[in-house]
């Protein structure tokens, strides 16, 4: 019924799953059966991109090569159920891992159906350049989150909202640029946007956030049609 609406309505979709923790770093057996079952139902919603995370912003500074040796061969074992079934698997920049380390998940799991949801503002919470992340990881992208991000002016360092959301175009994200690149790698999916941790100048205007970041968006891909 679901996905019925959504071509009623003419969204574009990815079936989205693992938020907030995900795998946590691979460790979480249930979760992991979870996201295998639910493999096969992706292209129910009209989509065959299925967005996953394997950790999140609480175990960053935790061990990532032990992250990563318990991350790929999960993905490995799933993304077996995803070419069964036309599916590819985003795995998500989720505050947890570098651009260099999403890069090695994905060639070690070396599969035409895994690759990444790129999240435009989390590399940058990871002071990690998303411009310098999206020239590696261009070629392996199936979907995107958009945001723009601004310093919180009240939060330590530490907190996660440091770098708090503001519409596309007011803050520190290139986000042109980054469209720029996955045009010329050839990126088929759209640009979706997302708003977390409003600076504290929007909070309550989130729908306005919203619409300007659209508007802002789909100026910015006129410029590559």
């Amino acid at each position: 019924e679901l996905g019925a609406k959504l071509k009623e309505y003419g969204f574009d979709t990815v079936f989205a799953w693992g938020h907030p923790n995900g795998l946590e770093r691979g460790l979480n057996p249930a979760a992991f059966e979870e996201m295998k079952a639910l493999i096969p139902k992706t292209r129910l919603i009209g989509t065959d991109v299925m967005r996953i995370t394997g950790s999140a912003f609480d175990w960053r500074h935790e061990n990532h090569r032990e992250h990563i040796e318990r991350l790929v061969p999960m993905y490995k074992e799933a993304v077996k159920i995803a070419e069964a079934n036309g599916v590819k698997l985003a795995t998500e920049n989720h505050i947890d891992y570098t651009s260099d380390e999403m890069l090695e998940i994905i060639e070690r799991v070396d599969s035409p159906n895994f690759g990444i949801n790129f999240d435009t503002g989390n590399f940058l919470r990871l002071l990690d350049d998303p411009v310098a992340g999206m020239e590696k990881l261009a070629p392996y992208v199936f979907s995107t989150h958009i945001k723009d991000l601004k310093m919180h002016p009240t939060a330590k360092p530490t907190d996660w909202y440091f770098f708090s959301g503001v519409p596309v175009g007011f803050g520190m994200v290139d986000n042109y640029k980054l469209a720029e690149l996955l045009h010329k790698a050839g990126y088929k999916g759209f640009l979706a946007v997302e708003i977390d941790a409003p600076a504290p100048e929007w909070l309550g205007m989130e729908d306005e956030a919203i619409s300007i970041s659209v508007k802002n968006l789909k100026k910015i891909a006129a410029k590559f049609k």
